[in-house]
Formats: structure tokens, C-alpha cells, sequence
């Protein structure tokens, strides 16, 4: 699978999945108008799963879950990030995880509590694979990445709404808030990961920090 894997989905259409060392991948898209992508992480040694944004359609995501998911990670706090989460967790109890910042929106829209609060540095297990949580503000206040740090292979990088291919998230007219993200995807990101890091977002298709790391200058200089 990790050869043919490009990360394009559709909407509802076949799931996208590669296969990693002791990481299985389960790209699926949800929301014809919205086109979120939901993340299945399956550790291949213990079988644990985790979720990254149950964005809707809970049905098809018990689908692909298989109805057993140990933890849910929500990106950032935005409706579309987390239209499933009350439905899915009131099934499959897991832990869910969210950015400090964010936590209290995405509880107060969801009625779900948000069990893990993280930040900068700190680490979500599924099963044996260890996720490093990066903190990026400015999309929202509270807004986190995932990094898995393949030891047979380059960086793989869940990026929520905060990095897409062709610029950064949006921050709707606020100068403030795209300086601060454009500041910390380039420092904590392109600064420190390498060029083969393979990056997932929030909609759409993937990309690499490679093909990207050029326009860097030019994101800064549009504003957006």
C-alpha cells in the first residue's frame, strides 16, 4: 500500500490507506460541501486505534472503525472538526484529546468532555506508536498537529487546518493571527522537519514539506 498510497479521497468514496512499519493509515473523507478528511491510526502491534477529527457522519466512521476506537483527537475547535464526536464517543468511550486552548469550545459544542487536555511536547500512544503534539496557533488559539516519527521511514504529519499544500490555514482577515501562524508553522515545522515529511491536513489532498518549503516567502508576503 505505501507505494500506491497519493492520499487523494472524495467525499463518502474509498478510504485511503498506507501501510507503515507498525502504523496502518485510513484516509476518509466526509462532507461532499465541506470535504473533511478523518484520520484512522491503527497500531499494527496491539491493534489500539485512534481517530484524528470525527468530522460527520458518524455512521460511516463506525463503519470504518470497525465501532472500536480508543481515542479521539480533535484538531482545533471549528464545527466541522468535530460534528460526529458526541456520537461516536457515546458509543466507543474513548479518551479524547484536544489542544488546552480549544478544549472548552469543542466541549461546549459536542456536550463531550475532553478528557486529555495537551500542549507543546506532549505525547499521545496509540498502542506502541508514540504522536508528538505541536502546537499551532492562529487558525485558532488552540489548534495541534500530530507528528509520527517513522524509525524505517521519514516523518509523517497530521496538520488539522493549521498547514495545507499551496499555504497555511485560514485566519479570516486577521493580520495578528496569520502572523502568529505563519511564525510557528515555519519555525516549528519547515525549521525543524525535514523535506521528505509527509503532511496530512484537514481537507484535501496531501503534500509534502519539499514541495512546499519555497513558497514559504510567498504565503508570508499575500497575507494568507
Amino acid at each position: 500500500m505505501e507505494a500506491t498510497y497519493t492520499g487523494a479521497v472524495t467525499p463518502s468514496g474509498q478510504p485511503a490507506v498506507r501501510e507503515l512499519t507498525g502504523l496502518t493509515i485510513t484516509k476518509y473523507a466526509v462532507d461532499p460541501q465541506m470535504a473533511n478528511n478523518c484520520y484512522l491510526l491503527r497500531c499494527t502491534t496491539t491493534g489500539a486505534q485512534l481517530l484524528i477529527d470525527a468530522a460527520d457522519d458518524a455512521p460511516a466512521l463506525m463503519e470504518l472503525t470497525g465501532g472500536i476506537v480508543d481515542t479521539i483527537v480533535t484538531t482545533h475547535q471549528h464545527w466541522d472538526h468535530h460534528r460526529a464526536l458526541a456520537d461516536l464517543a457515546a458509543v466507543t468511550r474513548p479518551m479524547t484529546v484536544a489542544g488546552e486552548p480549544d478544549a472548552d469550545a469543542i466541549a461546549d459544542a459536542t456536550g463531550v468532555e475532553v478528557t486529555r487536555r495537551v500542549g507543546d511536547g506532549d505525547i499521545v500512544h496509540v498502542g506502541d506508536v508514540a504522536l508528538e503534539v505541536i502546537a499551532i496557533a492562529g487558525h485558532t488559539p488552540g489548534s495541534i498537529c500530530l507528528l509520527y516519527t517513522d524509525p524505517d521511514g521519514h516523518p509523517h504529519l497530521w496538520t488539522g487546518d493549521s498547514l495545507f499544500p499551496g499555504g497555511v490555514g485560514a485566519t479570516f482577515g486577521d493580520a495578528e493571527a496569520f502572523a502568529t501562524l505563519i511564525d510557528q508553522v515555519e519555525t516549528k515545522i519547515f525549521d525543524r522537519l525535514p523535506d521528505e515529511t509527509w503532511f496530512y491536513p484537514g481537507h484535501g489532498g496531501d503534500s509534502t514539506l519539499g514541495a512546499e518549503r519555497s513558497s514559504l516567502p510567498e504565503w508570508r508576503a499575500r497575507g494568507w
